[in-house]
């Protein structure tokens, strides 16, 4: 009868003793989880970045748009709309309870002089909530105060990239810009912030949203953003908002978009995103395992008569199916660990090189990559190892 420790001895021995064959079968493991961990790396990392994006500005937000979208997509804007939304929504909502900010938002493209300078620059139009809605911050000075819409002076608000073309180190408080050839008073200079989503956060000027539709020529706004409490009911405070704007404007001609649902169906696309990528690398384990089975059964007509003198010492069918499985289990585990450490490096290894590109290993599919190693070892060695528990002691050993 063979003992344990024997068991585990001839199984670990076997590495050593067959080491290109070992290699071998270790290397298509490695290759299949390194392939996993990097794919689902990517894609977790772009996961989290682009979650990041839409929620540094908090979750809490309502937009509300022009136009009723009737389909999947887009809002169909202003072009389905009975009446635009005004400044005038914006107030009416600003009295619901549980409701923290409104901020309406016009939005556009205008040309920015001072000092003999000049540069095109994107236009917000908004009002007084907006850097605290939002979470920004004013780095001099003051946001713009919150006056009755139709008095508006013309004050504005520069982002640090515009500041520094314009007025480089010098103080910009109190001087006056022309904005698309109107005149305004600089009052305050926001805190650096970025590109989010794309859009240079710094390289804008902030006038008030009845200033900014002046300037562009427009009746309604491109949408309503609005912020509330978190103790909040929020389907509650969808139909309450519905409720507002529907009694003004006679239908609801306008779209209500929850950031929190928003973000409840990006997230599971972005899940879907990385269990796709993760599963596209997979299909390297699949190839592995193959690997393991061709060299498996290699193996076994190699040691046809290792097992038959196993066999004539006492060893039962079931501890020479456990000796093979052990091999193919172990050589898998330790291809995994491999690999993972194969795949993390590289993935972090793109990060140095290209700081841009997002990449965060999941511990989650680390851990399921390695269990699918182990898992396709055993599956790859059942074949082998019983045609090896099965061999006729007798006839095994003739072979030698």
């Amino acid at each position: 009868m063979m003992l344990f420790r024997d068991l585990l001895h001839l199984t670990t021995s076997t590495f050593s003793a067959y080491r290109l064959r070992s290699f071998l079968n270790g290397l298509g493991i490695a290759i299949g989880i390194a392939a996993v961990i990097l794919l689902t790396s990517i894609g977790e990392g772009l996961h989290q970045f682009v979650l990041s994006e839409f929620t540094q500005f908090g979750t809490n937000i309502i937009g509300i748009q022009p136009g009723k979208t009737q389909t999947h997509g887009a809002s169909v804007g202003a072009i389905s709309s009975v009446k635009p939304i005004t400044i005038e929504d914006a107030e009416a909502l600003r009295r619901l309870p549980f409701v923290e900010h409104v901020t309406p938002i016009a939005q556009g493209n205008a040309e920015v002089r001072a000092n003999g300078k000049s540069r095109r620059t994107t236009v917000y139009g908004v009002g007084a909530d907006f850097p605290r809605a939002f979470h920004l911050t004013v780095k001099v000075g003051a946001f713009l105060p919150d006056e009755e819409p139709s008095q508006a002076r013309p004050f504005v608000v520069l982002g640090s990239k515009v500041r520094q073309e314009l007025y480089g180190d010098a103080n910009p408080l109190g001087s006056y810009l022309r904005v698309g050839g109107q005149r305004y008073r600089v009052i305050g200079v926001m805190a650096p912030k970025g590109q989010v989503l794309g859009f240079d956060l710094d390289d804008t000027v902030y006038l008030p949203a009845a200033r900014a539709l002046e300037l562009f020529n427009r009746v309604g706004l491109v949408e309503i953003d609005l912020t509330y409490q978190p103790s909040a009911n929020l389907d509650k405070l969808q139909e309450q908002i519905r409720g507002v704007l529907t009694a003004r404007h006679g239908r609801e001609d306008y779209t209500v978009i929850p950031q929190e649902k928003a973000l409840e169906v990006l997230g599971s696309v972005l899940d879907v995103i990385t269990f796709a990528v993760g599963a596209l690398g997979a299909i390297s384990l699949v190839v592995g395992g193959v690997g393991i089975l061709t060299i498996m059964t290699m193996a076994v007509a190699e040691r046809t008569g290792e097992i038959g003198l196993l066999r004539a010492l006492g060893a039962r069918q079931q501890q020479v199916l456990i000796l093979f499985l052990g091999e193919a289990m172990l050589l898998s585990a330790a291809g995994g660990l491999a690999g993972l450490a194969l795949g993390i490096g590289i993935a972090q290894g793109l990060h140095w090189a290209f700081p841009a590109m997002p990449v965060q290993t999941p511990l989650l599919f680390a851990v399921l990559a390695e269990c699918s190693a182990v898992a396709i070892g055993l599956l790859a060695g059942v074949m082998p190892a019983r045609r090896a528990a099965q061999m006729d002691p007798v006839e095994a050993l003739r072979t030698e």
